[in-house]
């Protein structure tokens, strides 16, 4: 009987193990498929979006416009998308070489599937911004801004917005000892947060303007030309009422300190500040998507609170229904002439429904003709989406901050409450047009293009939001004629350097408004223009240095810290703790860099 089960039990382990090498030499067999992918002329497209059928993974193609893919199956159907062409879907065999071509988009398509620019100049051609992309080895989605011939396009103009999520993102990388990813380096935004240099507005103005011309620190033979503008204070008192949509993910995802916990932090802050008038609704999307809170009085704040506090994680992320839900209530409870406004605080990790950015691209435009703004909070590690979240808050007529601690909650929703959530101007736009007696080239610093921007014949320009009591500085790298030089030490200071031309629209309204300034050439040795401008300098210097501009090869990280040391103001926490993260900055790349260069110093 004990040898009679004995064979029985091997001959079930025999057909376990046949059973076992089976499967295993089915699902060992892999495949490679390979190809290009170009556009109708033969240009190589780089960053296109190839979607994988069979198990829903996303590829993008190389600089080279080509793409090598592991595949369980011989044959399988890959989509490939780029925004500003035709999406194309092909059945392709692994044995073949794929030649993949997309069409462009016809001319009448909707600006709704146009892609954003942060910047533009206006008559530069597509074959100019070619030499940009000339040794482009990543899969990098931002392209910085090069040096522009300022005789031949001498009009260029920029995106205003408030957003400064970059920086609190890439102290949150440094922080935790990792390298910062070059597409996460906004150094507008970098600029946004610390608020400079504010100066209130004459009495009947909505803006403040000033400019400073000097030397540009990181390359002695130029110069550095600051444009410094500041909006209006809204005093809280007299604000219009307010339905703030708080759209909250409780998605599996959110489970973490740092995510769910953070938000519902963040979000007590918050209702502490509002007033009777103001009213609130919840909704979450996660295992479920509903309504959590109807409109309620911000008088009501423990029925508020005690709504947040019983928020818990769990499920998918159903982004698509919690937006449409969140704007369906806006709309419904909408105040005329008031601030109408949805909160989005997520990871960005949209894994049911609409996912790639076109698709949230397309939903959000179409949302924002409903006069509700849009505010995003993005939190988390690992999986946070930024590109996902900035897209949205660019799309949805709003701003964009990231949480990477309380502290950083505390300033965004608190210390800096109307400038978040109050709007003093809407599709905010400065175009900047320079005298070529004085500028040869220039550059514009930060407010860099995404590269299929640049490569969409259909993008288009669109201004952002300014906030109440905003102050930011913006920065142009000039390169100078023999004329400037000779002004520079006859003493001139009579000529005119550029026309600056501010766009904007009030909240609520579609007429545009312009406020004009003339900037005259008076240019100040650096060592004696304000403090503020040479830390905007050691900002936009950082924010280079972590993306390896090819435009400050002549300075390092000690040179950012000591420009930083010198200007920052004694009391100012911020500063301070920038100075901070430079240095542990300077630690971490250094020591990469050794390991790269096999023992050598930076």
């Amino acid at each position: 009987m004990y040898f009679i089960d004995q064979c029985i039990q091997l001959k079930a382990a025999c057909h376990i193990l046949v059973f076992l090498i089976f499967s295993f030499s089915l699902y060992a067999q892999q495949y490679y498929v390979r190809g290009e992918v170009k556009d109708e002329s033969g240009n190589i497209l780089q960053n296109v979006t190839i979607r994988q059928y069979k198990t829903g993974y996303i590829f993008r193609s190389g600089s080279a416009g080509t793409f090598g893919i592991v595949a369980n199956h011989q044959v399988d159907t890959f989509s490939f998308s780029l925004v500003g062409y035709r999406t194309e879907t092909l059945v392709v065999d692994a044995e073949h070489y794929v030649n993949v071509k997309l069409r462009l988009l016809p001319a009448s398509v909707s600006n709704s599937r146009r892609d954003k620019l942060s910047s533009f100049t206006k008559d530069l051609g597509k074959e100019e911004q070619k030499k940009w992309f000339t040794g482009d080895e990543t899969y990098a989605s931002l392209l910085e801004n090069h040096f522009v011939n300022a005789k031949r396009f001498p009009n260029t103009g920029m995106s205003l917005n408030v957003d400064r999520a970059s920086y609190s993102n890439i102290r949150r990388f440094i922080t935790l000892n990792s390298m910062v990813p070059p597409d996460a380096v906004r150094i507008e935004e970098m600029l946004n947060y610390f608020n400079l240099n504010y100066h209130e507005p004459a009495a009947n103005e909505l803006f403040h303007l000033k400019t400073t011309l000097s030397s540009c620190p990181w390359n002695q033979d130029n110069q550095l030309f600051y444009i410094d503008l500041s909006s209006r204070k809204l005093n809280l008192d007299t604000l219009p009422p307010s339905h703030l949509v708080f759209l909250i993910d409780v998605s599996g995802s959110m489970d973490m300190p740092n995510r769910l916990p953070l938000l519902q932090s963040a979000f007590r802050l918050l209702v502490n500040n509002l007033r009777d008038k103001d009213s609130v609704a919840i909704v979450v999307y996660g295992g479920v998507t509903g309504v959590m809170l109807n409109t309620t009085s911000g008088g009501e704040k423990e029925i508020i609170l005690k709504a947040i506090d019983e928020l818990t994680p769990g499920g998918s992320t159903p982004g698509e229904s919690g937006i449409k839900l969140a704007y369906s209530v806006a709309r419904n409870h909408f105040i005329k002439g008031g601030n109408n406004r949805v909160i989005l605080a997520t990871d960005g990790d949209f894994n049911v429904g609409l996912k790639t950015e076109t698709e949230l691209d397309e939903m959000i435009t179409a949302q924002r003709e409903s006069g509700v703004y849009l505010t995003c909070l993005g939190v988390g590690m690992g999986n946070y989406k930024d590109s996902k979240i900035h897209l949205l808050a660019e799309k949805g007529n709003g701003n964009f901050a990231y949480l990477d601690n309380f502290k950083e909650a505390e300033k965004v929703l608190l210390k800096e409450f109307t400038q978040t959530l109050y709007s003093v101007a809407d599709d905010v736009y400065m175009n900047v047009e320079f005298n070529p007696e004085y500028v040869k080239d220039y550059r514009l610093v930060g407010f860099d293009n995404k590269v299929g921007a640049l490569r969409d014949s259909l993008s288009i320009i669109e201004g952002g939001e300014i906030g109440s009591g905003h102050s930011m500085i913006a920065m142009f790298e000039l390169v100078p004629t023999e004329i400037n030089k000779g002004a520079i030490k006859d003493n001139f200071t009579t000529g005119k350097l550029t026309d600056i031309k501010l766009q904007y629209r009030h909240p609520n309204d579609t007429t545009h408004h312009y406020f004009n300034y003339t900037s005259r050439f008076d240019f100040i040795p650096f060592a004696e223009i304000d403090k503020c401008y040479h830390f905007s300098a050691s900002v936009a210097m950082f924010g280079s240095l972590l993306r390896s501009s090819p435009f400050v090869k002549n300075i390092g990280w000690n040179e950012v810290v000591t420009l930083a040391q010198s200007s920052s103001g004694n009391n100012d926490l911020l500063q301070k703790e920038f100075i901070t993260l430079v240095q542990q900055a300077k630690t971490l790349y250094s020591k990469v860099k050794k390991k790269k260069s096999g023992g050598a110093n930076w």
